[in-house]
Formats: structure tokens, sequence, C-alpha cells
């Protein structure tokens, strides 16, 4: 069983950073991708970013591409989110997401493909 446990939200202006962080146990985390996902109030949940099991290869939503950077630390088994640049736009509850089978994923951004979530943290940006 996986257990992930998010933190860094938190209430920031427009145009500040946060960074989020989501602590992995359970599996090896080392032979797992990980993502992060969103979700707005009233919203769908949609993919942020996501990253390969040995952070070689990462994913953007079109939303956050040059402003958020998802990065891994495998002795730490934590995974991260740093957001820049925020916009009112990016107000949601952010999820940490560990894939349901290690390795190679085919859609790193389909929600399907991982099996294992955080609580959330939530994220308010103030314009």
């Amino acid at each position: 069983q996986v257990q992930l446990v998010e933190s860094g939200g938190g209430l920031v202006q427009a145009g500040g950073s946060l960074r989020l962080s989501c602590a992995a146990s359970g599996r090896t985390f080392s032979s797992d991708a990980m993502g992060w996902f969103r979700q707005a109030p009233g919203k769908e949940r949609e993919f942020v970013a996501a990253i390969s099991y040995s952070g070689g290869l990462t994913y953007y939503a079109d939303s956050v591409k040059g402003r958020f950077t998802i990065s891994r630390d495998n002795a730490k088994n934590t995974v991260y989110l740093q957001m820049n640049s925020l916009k009112p736009e990016d107000t949601a509850v952010y999820y940490c997401a560990c894939a349901a089978a290690p390795g190679v994923l085919k859609n790193y951004y389909s929600d399907y493909s991982y099996g294992y979530w955080g609580q959330g943290t939530q994220v308010t940006v103030s314009s």
C-alpha cells in the first residue's frame, strides 16, 4: 500500500511562488512515475505535471508549462512541484499521485495511470 502526504500549499499573491512536496512510502519509490493533478471548485480534476521513475522525463500541462517544475529526490522518497508566476486560475486543491504500476507509463497525462493519491493540499492565489 502506497501512502502519499502532500505539503506546502497556502495563500499567495499573483506572481508569487510556492513549492509543493509529496512524501511517499510503502513501495519502491524509485520505480514509480509520479504526477501532480489539481481540481478547482466546480471543475473536473486535471493533469498538471508528471515525472518518470528515474526523473529523466517530465511532462506538463500547457497551462503551466514554463512556470511549474516537477522534480523528485529518490533518496528522500519525495516529489516536488515548484510553482512560479502563480495566477488566480491556478487556485485549486493539488493532488500528488503515484503510478498504479512501476516502470514506464503508457500515458503520463491520464489519471487512469495513477493508482494512489494523496489527500490534497489547497493552493489559493489572490489577485
